[in-house]
């Protein structure tokens, strides 16, 4: 049984062909299909990647793979054979995602006065030095 956001069958067997092998430089890689599990499940979560689940295998190892991979260009073969393929029978859903975070600025950049600074000219004073009988209104 496939876990929800890993990959079926039918997907596993369409990229295995574009990955490098798995006994490649002398020693023997962890499956390249439960590390690929592991980096879809932290991409999909977007939680650190200290936090993989065992049954992906070691962070470390997924992290690595993901970065060798992106180096020497097999994520973008992958992508490129499934995407185009997909996308030219109708089988890609284009979800698009907005980032809704909201930043500060920097008290400097709102126009706020620099300790120690004198008012600008023409400016009132503030209401906590007026006296009561100042007040507009008070007439």
């Amino acid at each position: 049984m496939v876990g929800r956001g890993e990959l079926t069958d039918t997907a596993w067997a369409r990229i295995e062909p574009l990955l490098p092998p798995v006994n490649s430089g002398g020693r023997r890689w962890r499956d390249h299909r439960q590390v690929i599990n592991g980096i879809l499940w932290k991409l999909r979560t977007g939680a650190p990647w200290r936090d993989l689940p065992e049954r992906y295998g070691p962070w470390k190892t997924a992290h690595e793979r993901l970065r060798i991979w992106t180096c020497d260009g097999t994520w973008e073969r992958i992508l490129d054979q499934v995407v185009v393929k997909d996308d030219a029978i109708g089988r890609v859903e284009w979800t698009f995602s907005v980032d809704s975070s909201s930043v500060r600025a920097h008290q400097h950049s709102a126009g706020a006065r620099k300790k120690g600074a004198a008012p600008p000219t023409g400016s009132r004073t503030s209401p906590s030095t007026e006296k009561p009988s100042d007040a507009p209104g008070a007439d």
